[in-house]
């Protein structure tokens, strides 16, 4: 898609706060070929910090977004913004209500990028439970163990949040014959049929599932809700994979937990502070830390940036 009058663009702005985008030649060159005035990358090619964001976002008429926190202390500053357009899915960044009192649209598309999440979900899954990130660390330190772990097939998963990525992860998991157990607050009881699956209270899967998977947005409810209490009340062969958000885990409370052997393992793409500051952390040997790459397989990023773009111009060609 291209903007075919020339007049909505010459005196437009565009902004590219994301690192992933601004790094890919590719969108790069498709959005600079869109012919708007002024096209602005993240030199830096690391988040930016709130003044940086500020005074990037300053300079714009519309930019994309990634995880930058937009809200009403960064609005009030930019008045040239008149809009932000979604690189991704996640929207809990953004403060709606903060964006309709300073007249920001908020462009977005949802799902573009749920297989590449619910891939690294799965992979996480196997990883942990046949114990293959762990002994094979153990081999390059020199420890022959031919502990194999457990098949994913036939076990308990709870998948919490039921959206996009929640429902790819669930079509993923089918040949492997597993009992699901799902929780969300939208009422899908008909897809729940229609698949095979369990209702069940977040207790009931902290209880009875061999694996975990968080696919929830961060709000107020459900800040740190896996925390001791939660996790005490999981199996000890239990695995925890967080591919959604920080802070929907107590890090402190898991590492205590997989440091005491509460639970055997687990795996988050998603921290509080990005990069994670907390060494002791992610050096466990039984949990995977990736850097927050789950929506970043390179079809991933190329489909959210289109995405993003396309938003852009929708937008430019309808005002």
């Amino acid at each position: 898609m291209r903007i075919q009058d020339s007049t909505v663009i010459n005196d437009l702005t565009i902004g590219i706060t994301t690192v992933a985008f601004s790094k890919d030649e590719e969108l790069v060159n498709t959005i600079n070929n869109q012919g708007f005035k002024n096209v602005l990358i993240n030199q830096p090619q690391r988040r930016f910090t709130q003044d940086e964001l500020i005074a990037f976002l300053a300079k714009c008429d519309v930019a994309i977004v990634g995880l930058d926190k937009i809200n009403d202390e960064v609005l009030s500053r930019v008045p040239k913004l008149k809009a932000i357009s979604k690189y991704g899915v996640g929207l809990d960044n953004i403060d709606f209500e903060a964006c309709r009192r300073h007249n920001v649209r908020v462009l977005h598309t949802q799902g573009v990028n749920k297989r590449s999440v619910s891939e690294l979900a799965l992979g996480c899954m196997l990883s942990l439970s046949r114990r293959i990130y762990v002994t094979s660390n153990e081999l390059k330190a020199g420890d022959w163990n031919k502990q194999g772990g457990m098949q994913v097939t036939g076990k308990k998963v709870g998948i919490i949040g039921v959206g996009h990525i929640g429902k790819d992860i669930i079509e993923l998991l089918k040949p492997f014959g597993c009992e699901i157990l799902v929780n969300d607050i939208i009422d899908q009881q008909s897809y729940y049929e229609e698949n095979g699956l369990i209702e069940a209270t977040k207790e009931e899967i902290f209880k009875n599932a061999d694996i975990i998977s968080i696919h929830t947005p961060l709000t107020e409810d459900l800040k740190y809700f896996i925390n001791k209490d939660s996790l005490s009340l999981m199996k000890k062969r239990a695995i925890v994979i967080n591919t959604a958000r920080g802070g929907l885990i107590n890090q402190d409370d898991l590492k205590w937990a997989l440091k005491n052997n509460i639970i055997a393992g687990a795996a988050i793409d998603a921290y509080e502070v990005e990069p994670p500051t907390d060494s002791d952390l992610i050096s466990l040997p039984n949990l995977i830390t990736t850097p927050h790459i789950g929506g970043n397989a390179n079809e991933a990023v190329q489909a959210m940036g289109l995405a993003a773009i396309d938003n852009i111009v929708a937008y430019c060609q309808k005002d």
